[in-house]
């Protein structure tokens, strides 16, 4: 049927009209570049019909004069067009009767009361109308969406050349599946932080669109919307159905041993171990707390996840007691981010979020694998089972292989893995005193020594300090079923041995003086059996040479795990001969 366009439209706008609603036809689309042609930028149009072939033969307008009033040689605008058969839109050739389609728009949407800054209303400004976050771009003038708050960012402060300031930010979610970070500074902040709530719907207009930062932002969008002072967000009382809770995009885990380092994703397992909390101590002297979790799932491969923060204490409790009962939880991960040191491993950022057995088709299929006998099925660990300067396969050595073989003794350090309990903790000198100046990214970690005013002195960077840090290096006596040796465990390690921190034993020892209570917990460490990843390497001690091995990492045995791998061993060394 064909379709009357609108007269003198183009003219129209390009002299100056922002009021009228023309009806007209998109004829081609290209990129903006650099160069300095005039444009007309279209703040709001309603698509009549999606297909359509090109309506007569149209002119370039040229120039910026306004033709407004120039006549026309025909009574509509464009004559019919020798090409149109040609277009790759072409739609059946209209009939002869003429029928005139009159834009219709969608009911805008009127900004709320709440939350907006009153002031003068500019000329020529019209009620925005809900969009999809897909359609947002930076050209656009006004605009509103409809989404629901995913994911909400912890309050952060920050200093720079300009002064202090605070930000935070969160992630939304609408009901075509379109999603976008939003970003609040300062005053902005103060408006918005206690009235955004992750879960709730809202309305949101006005502000600006920037190129997302995607070293932080790990939404699959270009833009990032940055509110303003005259920015609206409505609280949508009544639930939208449309719009999900949550949007996953999983990856396997065996997918993750070639993901780029630092790089955010999804990912669903079963939880399968679960170590204690242990407090850290961070680069800027801050303490937190940190729990390690492993996941497996149907592809064979399992990974070590990081809890940090608050993590450790909210799902990461609920997590441990439900395995140390006896159930295996499915656990998503929403956001984590991927670490390569000592293989590939998975850890919690600000904007992560963990759902413990969601409602959804990959949880229900995985717990359906796992009860089917899954649980049962040995997995390869991207995590544990790689270690610098190894092979892509765990080293298992005894005690006594470690000396037989004459480990360490190369120009390189060798890596193996023990399994091995815990028979003796040397108490003297188990830690000692170091620098928390931060040297770079770095925590100096010199010893210091006290002064005479009370105050800690370092050497190296020539400073005293108020409060000094406090870090294990633990003598550790441990043995297997060939023997035993000596081992060192530093901070992380000696965290994981102890189950505290070394500032809280000092604090026992030194400064209360309670005997008791240390050499209780001493005690209740011993005899308790660990897999112990080791760096052996010969170093010179004097004019003697010694081969030193070092602690790099502590791990519960999971007995149902290491049951798994011994069977396996014994089925491959088993000779190849016919079963009666």
């Amino acid at each position: 049927m064909p379709v009357n366009l609108t007269r003198n439209a183009i003219a129209m706008m390009n002299s100056g009209d922002v009021n009228s609603k023309p009806l007209v036809q998109v004829v081609d689309i290209k990129l903006i570049g650099n160069s300095q042609e005039r444009i007309i930028v279209v703040l709001n149009m309603e698509t009549i019909i999606p297909e359509y072939e090109i309506i007569g033969n149209p002119k370039l307008l040229m120039g910026s004069e306004p033709e407004a009033n120039k006549s026309m040689p025909n009574n509509n605008l464009f004559e019919p067009s020798t090409r149109s058969t040609n277009n790759r839109y072409s739609a059946p050739a209209p009939a002869n009767k003429a029928q005139s389609f009159q834009p219709t728009i969608q009911p805008a949407y009127q900004p709320p009361p709440n939350y907006k800054i009153q002031g003068p209303i500019m000329k020529n400004e019209a009620p925005a109308r809900i969009i999809p976050i897909a359609a947002l771009n930076p050209y656009q003038g006004r605009w509103a969406i409809k989404a629901r708050v995913t994911a909400k960012g912890d309050l952060r402060r920050y200093n720079n050349a300009r002064g202090d300031g605070k930000v935070f930010s969160f992630d939304l979610l609408d009901s075509d599946g379109g999603e976008i970070r939003v970003t609040c500074f300062n005053a902005v902040v103060d408006r918005f932080y206690n009235v955004i709530e992750v879960g709730k719907v809202y309305l949101i207009s006005k502000g600006s669109l920037k190129p997302a930062q995607k070293n932080f932002n790990h939404l699959k969008n270009e833009w990032e919307i940055f509110l303003e002072s005259n920015s609206t967000v409505e609280l949508c009382p009544d639930e939208d159905g449309s719009i999900p809770r949550q949007q996953f995009s999983f990856r396997p885990i065996t997918e993750i041993e070639s993901a780029e380092n630092n790089s955010i994703l999804d990912v669903i397992g079963i939880v399968i171990s679960v170590n204690p909390s242990v407090p850290i101590l961070r680069k800027n002297g801050m303490e937190t707390q940190r729990r390690i979790l492993n996941l497996k799932d149907v592809s064979g491969k399992s990974v070590e996840l990081t809890l940090w923060g608050d993590f450790c204490n909210k799902e990461g409790q609920k997590l441990q007691e439900m395995v140390d009962s006896g159930l295996f939880p499915v656990l998503a991960v929403k956001a984590g981010k991927v670490n390569d040191f000592n293989g590939k491993s998975i850890g919690t950022i600000s904007s992560t979020q963990l759902f413990i057995d969601p409602d959804c088709p990959e949880a229900q299929g995985l717990r359906a694998w796992f009860e089917s006998g899954g649980r049962n099925t040995a997995s390869i660990s991207i995590s544990k089972e790689i270690m610098p300067g190894g092979s892509k396969n765990e080293i298992r050595k005894t005690l006594t292989q470690i000396k037989d073989e004459g480990l360490g003794r190369s120009d390189k350090p060798d890596w193996v893995t023990a399994k091995a309990t815990v028979v003796f903790i040397k108490t003297d000198n188990f830690c000692y005193t170091a620098c928390p100046l931060m040297i770079g990214d770095r925590q100096c970690n010199k010893k210091v020594t006290q002064s005479g005013n009370k105050r800690w002195l370092c050497d190296r960077c020539n400073q005293e300090f108020e409060e000094c840090d406090y870090r294990y290096l633990l003598q550790v006596q441990i043995q297997d079923h060939t023997g035993l040796t000596w081992v060192t465990a530093f901070q992380e390690a000696g965290e994981e041995i102890l189950g505290c921190s070394a500032k809280e034993m000092y604090l026992l020892k030194y400064e209360l003086q309670d005997d008791t209570q240390f050499g209780e917990i001493i005690r209740s460490r011993l005899f308790h059996q660990y897999l112990f990843r080791l760096k052996i390497k010969e170093e010179l001690y004097g004019d003697e040479q010694r081969v030193k091995i070092t602690v790099v990492k502590v791990d519960k045995v999971n007995y149902s795990a290491e049951s798994r791998y011994l069977l396996d061993m014994v089925t491959k060394n088993l000779p190849n001969r016919k079963q009666f």
